[in-house]
């Protein structure tokens, strides 16, 4: 059998005996920085495993761009025809070729630019043109358009609120 040792170890930086006035009354023993308590022989450590819960998956409901959802869980299904937002009528007369004033607050370089070029493509928050002689693509901010002016007649139907002709 090994000897156990009981005894309260030198802290570094001070001294055999009591190791604090916080710890409670047992033995004590550690690596010279914290102190653990030691185990004496009649102790015996215990572990008891955490009760298993069953796990509950709860899987929200489908919720589709632009539908609200009540705090209850309710999906309230929205129109799902196009609204008349310029993304939507750009999205329409893609490979067109526009001309788009943008606008650059606090920019002293160039307050102003206009873009010339085909359209791309058209998001939400952003357009994409192409220049047709050199193939470069240009990315511009929504939140920048003033205005888009296009040489052509442009499509806008599908659209509720759209003029017919």
């Amino acid at each position: 059998m090994t000897n156990m040792n009981y005894s309260y170890p030198v802290q570094q930086g001070g001294f055999s005996g009591q190791i604090g006035n916080n710890k409670p009354p047992g033995q004590w023993g550690g690596n010279g920085m914290t102190a653990v308590p030691y185990l004496t022989p009649q102790q015996q450590a215990m572990v008891i495993p955490p009760q298993q819960q069953p796990q509950q998956h709860v899987i929200p409901p489908q919720v589709s761009s632009g539908a609200v959802m009540t705090p209850s869980g309710t999906v309230i299904q929205t129109q799902s025809t196009e609204q008349s937002f310029v993304e939507n009528i750009l999205r329409l007369n893609l490979g067109k070729v526009g001309t788009f004033y943008m606008t650059y607050e606090n920019n002293s370089e160039w307050n102003a630019k206009i873009f010339r070029g085909v359209l791309e493509a058209a998001g939400r928050d952003h357009i994409i043109i192409s220049d047709p002689a050199t193939g470069q693509r240009t990315l511009l901010l929504m939140v920048n358009l003033d205005y888009a002016t296009f040489n052509e007649p442009l499509v806008y139907t599908g659209i509720p609120g759209a003029p017919t002709r």
